[in-house]
């Protein structure tokens, strides 16, 4: 049974470049990130500050492509960066097709097409009842979207870390290979470093172990899981 209001106040929701694709193969579906601006309007509109950060696997992968290119780590975790900005602009595009006022806040400069990443300035953003999408990672190379969001989350004070997948919660094996693999309700942070769970990066939830920032890791494919999460609903799983 959903609660009556929210039970978080600031959320930090983080999405793969994956979670952008849809139906396609490579690149960003118009319907998803349509949808996906929808389900953050309903949140939004509940009176909740959200914050997004957003990979860029739908168009290039630092690690993977990199290796395929013969790249320098350093440079194809910045063409990974790059991706995370386009990705972002995208979703600042539908989300403001449907009258969600939004700012897309970069960690690499770049003037003519977001702002600078500023603390203060985005926490005022969040005030202000604007959408702030985090994009650009953290800025370095060797660190992923995942520890930008647990960093981000931490600097801005989230409640909560929301991270969608397309499978409906923790598992402690791959639930597509294993089938015996079971899904936890419930998992301690020590307990994903130790079994080494697919949760987050080990960088990032040490992060969010340190700062006591719970993530819920759950299905964002299934229409209105954002907005159950953010009202109490058991949902996924929760890491704590």
């Amino acid at each position: 049974m959903a609660k009556s209001k929210p039970v978080f106040k600031r959320v930090l929701l983080k999405l793969s470049g994956e979670a952008l694709l849809g139906r396609l193969q490579h690149g960003i579906d118009a319907e998803m990130c349509a949808s996906l601006a929808q389900d953050v309007k309903e949140v939004h509109g509940a009176g909740v500050e959200v914050a997004v950060v957003v990979g860029g696997g739908n168009i290039f992968r630092g690690q993977v492509e990199g290796k395929r290119f013969g790249l320098d780590r350093s440079v194809a975790d910045y063409m990974g960066m790059l991706a995370t900005v386009m990705n972002g602009l995208a979703l600042q595009n539908a989300l403001e097709q449907i009258g969600v006022p939004t700012r897309v806040m970069t960690a690499i400069e770049m003037q003519a097409v977001a702002e600078p990443y500023i603390l203060r300035r985005a926490i005022r953003h969040l005030e202000k009842r604007r959408v702030v999408i985090f994009v650009a990672g953290t800025g370095n190379p060797y660190f992923t979207t995942d520890t930008a969001a647990a960093l981000r989350a931490t600097e801005i004070k989230c409640d909560v870390i929301m991270k969608g997948t397309k499978v409906d919660g923790v598992y402690s094996a791959d639930p597509v290979k294993d089938k015996t693999a079971k899904r936890y309700t419930e998992v301690k942070f020590i307990d994903v470093l130790k079994q080494n769970l697919k949760v987050m990066d080990a960088t990032a939830i040490s992060m969010c172990m340190d700062n006591s920032i719970p993530i819920i890791v759950f299905n964002l494919l299934e229409k209105g899981n954002v907005q159950k999460a953010v009202f109490g609903e058991k949902i996924g799983t929760i890491v704590r």
